[in-house]
């Protein structure tokens, strides 16, 4: 008999809130709902001035404010947060922000086993995930572990209005990404397919909405809505190649994370397609194309998003380091990773040209 179902799924626990000025509105809630009355709240500089709303609406159960995020969480911040987290006495962290406010929230949590409230400001998809990540001596490293998984997840559309466009594209795309591997992952699942598709399509169709009406909270929801369904696959699945070179990207040469994301992305399904097939028409049919890879290079392209490694500042002669490291790490891929197959991938990425026709 063939054609049969083999799969495993673990639901994840914490509530999901989404609907505008929830940050403010629903956070307080959220927090009694867990039992937590002494709350540090972390964010980035740039994040700050929501932050400090979210501690005013805190009220005293806000124990301080740490503003100390910093891309690709480098130890050394990860040490300071947990520190003030330690001197506030906090029983619990409010993470509000991107990528990097909540991945300093998740160093927190897993240093101290507080528990985490999110609320992002981005479409990252971190906030719904058990991943952590650390970056040190210009290594990124990660992790799982349920301490770090929120308790709590706050969407606000209101909170991405002031995301500049360029960084909602780029920072969607990201979220594209996690679907998108997690559709080919060893192990999905039914649920995970349906969410991933879903995702993509939600997030496809909302980022040419915002870009076109950045100040519509109903497009920014509906993004918010791509990045929740898409984040869920992300916390569900384990993450191959394009996740593993993104990190290496980030973590030793510096690249900004969702601007990496969006160059790779393309060329990695383009790489893995082959091997994947039913994955890659999945998400062409997400998209409404015939070939997926290209669909999504043609969608950065339209919304302006950086297109090429070489945009990002890495150079031709990073690409051989870079392949060297992506394929020296152990990780499940539908397609063997080899340090010739990877430079080949990074030099289309570095070219930026179209990914399917540069990699058959």
């Amino acid at each position: 008999m063939t054609g049969f179902l083999d799969f495993s799924y673990e639901s994840r626990p914490g509530r999901v809130v989404l609907r505008p000025g929830a940050a403010v509105s629903a956070t307080p809630g959220e927090a009694e709902h867990l039992g937590l009355r002494r709350l540090l709240v972390v964010c980035g500089a740039r994040g700050a001035d929501t932050a400090r709303a979210v501690a005013k609406a805190l009220g005293p159960a806000c124990a301080g404010l740490h503003d100390g995020a910093r891309m690709h969480v480098p130890v050394e911040a990860a040490d300071r947060a947990v520190e003030a987290a330690r001197a506030a006495g906090a029983d619990g962290c409010v993470a509000v922000g991107g990528g990097s406010s909540i991945g300093l929230g998740k160093a927190i949590a897993l240093r101290t086993g507080l528990p985490l409230i999110a609320v992002p400001s981005t479409y990252s998809g971190s906030e719904m995930t058990d991943v952590w990540g650390l970056t040190e001596h210009g290594a990124k490293r990660t992790g799982r572990d349920p301490k770090v998984l929120p308790r709590s997840v706050v969407y606000d559309p209101e909170l991405t209005l002031s995301l500049p466009v360029p960084l909602s594209v780029t920072s969607g795309v990201n979220a594209i990404a996690h679907a998108v591997e997690a559709l080919y992952a060893p192990d999905t699942s039914p649920l995970v397919a349906l969410m991933a598709e879903e995702g993509v399509r939600a997030m496809a169709r909302a980022l040419p909405e915002l870009a076109a009406e950045p100040a519509s909270l109903a497009a920014r929801g509906r993004a918010l809505y791509g990045a929740w369904l898409c984040g869920s696959c992300l916390g569900a699945t384990t993450m191959g190649l394009h996740h593993k070179l993104c990190h290496v990207l980030g973590g030793t040469f510096g690249l900004p994370h969702a601007e990496t994301h969006t160059v790779v992305l393309p060329y990695a399904l383009a790489h893995n397609a082959p091997a994947a097939p039913d994955a890659a028409a999945t998400v062409a049919r997400a998209l409404d194309a015939d070939d997926a890879p290209t669909a999504l290079w043609e969608l950065a392209g339209r919304l302006g998003a950086p297109r090429s490694l070489a945009e990002l500042g890495l150079t031709e002669a990073d690409l051989v380091t870079a392949a060297a490291q992506a394929a020296g790490q152990a990780y499940a891929n539908p397609r063997p990773v080899t340090a010739d197959g990877v430079l080949t991938l990074l030099r289309a990425a570095y070219d930026g040209v179209p990914p399917t026709a540069a990699l058959q």
